[in-house]
């Protein structure tokens, strides 16, 4: 079909058809809706129907969506250079941006950033740094974690279906320790002791080059790594001259209540890996580590054709600025707050809700048939979904047993449009039987 083929009459249902024709099945679509405009928390589709958006693009949109100081950062940049290649000809946004972001990072050390395109390839990028820098090739992760589609991405991701099924085989030396869940019986000492396991039944500790961990598991369930077991991990790595990576990706930029959900373990790791709400939607990704760790790889190691594009850059240093300027690490605390106080009144009323939990404004629900703790309902959490896009509400669902609804409302909506949404998610509970 031409271009200038699309017109005003344009539906979500005909839109689908060529959707389904021109691209593969395995690019997944939750919602069978086209937008055609967004502004802040709120989105209208191509039909002139408004939703109230709780995904933030996965995360992406802390800062929401089209904030006019991104916006017009964007726009400034573009009248001057939108692309050259950094590893060419270099420009100062980059550096200006990877001293603001080392200024954020945690850890009392000489620090190193630079900057690629998505959150996959960071993670990538801060394996091929620790291996660089220990001579070894191991990695840890943990069950439930998800570190992106690449072929080591899908390793280190610590969930089969539908990431990893009929990709393999993949890289060697992956290794997955469990991660700590009260909820579904893992301790923190469970999981130290798979760590130990793996070191005793699987590769010799001196041979582990990084472990890495979600300070909060994003697709896994939401589930927050306690204080106490980034410490272990932190005594553990550096008992046994192991890389501690904090896979910021989906908490990073604020989402948590600090910059960094890092912030709150009491120990710095080694390297951060950042993305999807640092440019407020714009690709880019970072790597931010200990200097004498990020100088290993040799020169031309490291970089990317598209990486830290020019635009990304302004975007990013103007998301900065509206942290500061708007507070919105303190609104992440409040939004947070908002949001477990009316999930915790609707668990009081819908037993099939058997944990609201969080850390900042990064928080789910876990739903339960009959509130048996035995019995994740992901049927239930379907249904939910398709009430809420039916109602006007983006939702996501995430967890290990498809059973978690998980909210990333953009920190910059009104208390107004966040209280809606919940009356709309209130409405889908009584609606569904929950």
């Amino acid at each position: 079909m031409p271009l200038d083929a699309k017109t005003a009459t344009a539906t979500n249902a005909a839109l689908m058809a060529r959707r389904r024709a021109a691209l593969p099945a395995g690019l997944g679509q939750t919602y069978e809706v086209f937008v055609d405009r967004a502004e802040n928390a709120e989105v209208w589709d191509v039909e002139g129907r408004r939703y109230i958006d709780f995904a933030g693009g996965i995360a992406v949109l802390n800062t929401g969506h089209r904030h006019p100081k991104i916006v017009e950062a964007v726009k400034a940049q573009l009248d001057q250079v939108h692309h050259t290649c950094f590893q060419v000809v270099a420009y100062e946004p980059y550096v200006e941006l990877a001293e603001q972001l080392i200024a954020r990072t945690p850890g009392n050390f000489a620090k190193k950033a630079y900057f690629l395109s998505t959150g996959a390839e960071a993670v990538e990028n801060a394996v091929k740094i620790a291996r660089a820098a220990t001579k070894r090739q191991a990695v840890i992760a943990f069950g439930g974690g998800f570190h992106g589609r690449t072929l080591l991405g899908m390793a280190l991701t610590g969930k089969v279906a539908p990431y990893k099924a009929g990709f393999g085989p993949f890289p060697a030396e992956i290794y997955h320790a469990e991660f700590p869940n009260p909820l579904h019986g893992v301790t923190v000492a469970d999981s130290l002791r798979s760590l130990e396991h793996i070191f005793k039944y699987d590769v010799e500790a001196e041979r582990v080059a990084a472990i890495i961990l979600e300070p909060v598991q994003g697709e896994g369930g939401f589930y927050v790594a306690p204080p106490e077991f980034a410490q272990a991990l932190r005594a553990l790595c550096d008992k046994h001259g192991i890389v501690l990576i904090a896979d910021e990706v989906q908490t990073g930029a604020g989402r948590t209540g600090t910059w960094l959900a890092c912030e709150q373990w009491g120990v710095a790791p080694d390297l951060v890996t950042m993305a999807k709400s640092m440019a407020g939607g714009f690709p880019i990704s970072a790597v931010i580590g200990k200097a004498e760790i990020m100088d290993k790889p040799l020169p031309g190691g490291l970089g990317g054709t598209y990486a830290g594009s020019p635009l990304a850059c302004a975007a990013a240093l103007a998301v900065l600025k509206v942290f500061d300027e708007e507070k919105l690490l303190e609104r992440s605390r409040a939004v947070g707050q908002r949001l477990k106080d009316g999930l915790t009144r609707l668990a009081g009323q819908h037993k099939s809700i058997q944990d609201v939990r969080g850390l900042g404004a990064m928080v789910a629900i876990e739903l339960f048939k009959g509130g048996d703790l035995s019995q994740p309902d992901a049927d239930l959490t379907k249904r939910l979904c398709t009430e809420a896009i039916q109602r006007g509400l983006i939702l996501l669902s995430c967890g290990t047993y498809g059973n978690v609804i998980r909210i990333l409302v953009p920190l910059t909506a009104s208390d107004a449009v966040i209280d809606e949404g919940m009356a709309v998610l209130a409405d889908c509970l009584k609606a569904c039987g929950a």
